[in-house]
């Protein structure tokens, strides 16, 4: 059932199963099962892990749930109040993100790369692209960074650790043949040169825009779209970066 939907639609088919069983309302028989396996796969997402609800994170199953919620108001209404309070901000959370359709599929890829770094700073520039533009280019520089970081530990490539953006990348481009000057066909060239000229950009950009620097009194300021288009270049540029790696290695 789950895998089939969409991570908004996972969050509001949980919440409603739990304002059944708070409210003394029957279930199917599958019900528990269904709670589990959506509880798993919203604590396994970058996106939602970090955010969801205290009672989901505690409650394994539907019975821990009700020994939760049971004690904490003697009123159905009470329940229904608070399990809607809970959910909103994560709710609310998911609806912005709609607008953003790759989230999920980056997110898995990041994930079978097996690298917590990738998958902790993918969670940050998620969670900050809309409400902390500084903080989200920031994470979003850190992903490419991290990213850049594995590949070459994967590959056995000594690198200085305290490098920029930009060596990191034209390393990790060269041994996975990625570079431009590595390509005989010229629409190749220009988009393997079209890809270091990104991350070029999203260095000068955490460079001036972010959150890791002090700002003069009229700096300018990013707003939510500069951090989306950070993010999701970023995004774009891991996915495609672990993609070519795990090809490497099949090979």
């Amino acid at each position: 059932m789950y895998p089939k939907q969409t991570i908004l639609d996972q969050v509001e088919s949980i919440r409603t199963l739990l304002v059944a069983v708070a409210t003394g309302k029957s279930t199917s028989g599958t019900a528990d099962a269904e709670y589990s396996e959506a509880r798993a796969n919203l604590l396994q997402n970058p996106l939602t892990k970090n955010s969801l609800p205290e009672m989901v994170r505690v409650c394994r199953n539907l019975g821990d749930f009700w020994g939760f919620i049971k004690p904490k108001f003697p009123t159905y209404a009470g329940r229904r109040n608070y399990i809607r309070e809970e959910f909103d901000p994560l709710l609310n959370l998911l609806e912005t993100s709609t607008a953003y359709p790759a989230d999920n599929d980056i997110s898995l890829s990041l994930k079978k790369a097996g690298a917590e770094s990738l998958i902790t700073a993918w969670a940050r520039a998620l969670e900050r692209r809309t409400t902390d533009p500084e903080a989200a280019i920031t994470a979003a520089r850190t992903l490419l960074e991290s990213t850049c970081k594995h590949v070459l530990d994967e590959l056995k490539v000594n690198f200085d650790d305290s490098a920029d953006l930009p060596k990191l990348y034209k390393l990790a481009a060269s041994n996975l043949k990625l570079a431009p000057d590595q390509h005989a066909e010229s629409i190749f060239k220009q988009i393997l040169g079209g890809c270091q000229t990104v991350v070029e950009g999203l260095g000068a950009m955490r460079n001036r825009l972010s959150d890791a620097h002090g700002h003069r009194k009229n700096a300018a300021r990013p707003l939510a779209r500069h951090a989306a288009l950070a993010v999701n270049l970023a995004g774009a540029m891991a996915t495609f970066l672990i993609a070519t790696l795990e090809a490497r290695k099949a090979r």
